[in-house]
């Protein structure tokens, strides 16, 4: 299972501590050091079954500065893939990614089910 989040985000804190109580290992990747490739996002996006655009943390500063409110279903994918490659803190945050299973922010109730359901 990969880990992918910020150090200083709360949010993140939060995740691991649940992720450590609940006894899972994982490997741990800063998104903001290491954050994933184009081609490895393009795979994190069809497995989640989520619109690309979930993929992006609109609250934060880089969203915000680059001005894409109401723009991103005007920007091809690929570009999207590029963007979110290019600046981890464009992504929404944490993003648990296991084999079968891709998990955009931290929901506890819903992690547990999915989770539980990847090792059965």
């Amino acid at each position: 299972m990969k880990f992918y989040c910020y150090p200083k985000c709360s949010t993140c804190k939060a995740a691991a501590s649940w992720l450590n109580q609940q006894g899972y290992s994982y490997e741990y990747i800063n998104i903001r050091q290491d954050p994933p490739t184009a081609d490895q996002l393009k795979q994190l996006h069809a497995l989640s079954g989520l619109e690309l655009k979930r993929f992006f943390n609109t609250s934060g500063n880089s969203y915000r500065a680059l001005g894409l409110a109401g723009k991103l279903d005007n920007i091809p994918q690929p570009q999207q893939y590029d963007m979110l490659s290019r600046d981890g803190m464009l992504l929404k945050r944490p993003i648990i990614a296991t084999n079968d299973t891709v998990l955009v922010g931290f929901q506890p109730e819903i992690w547990e089910k999915e989770l539980t359901k990847e090792e059965s």
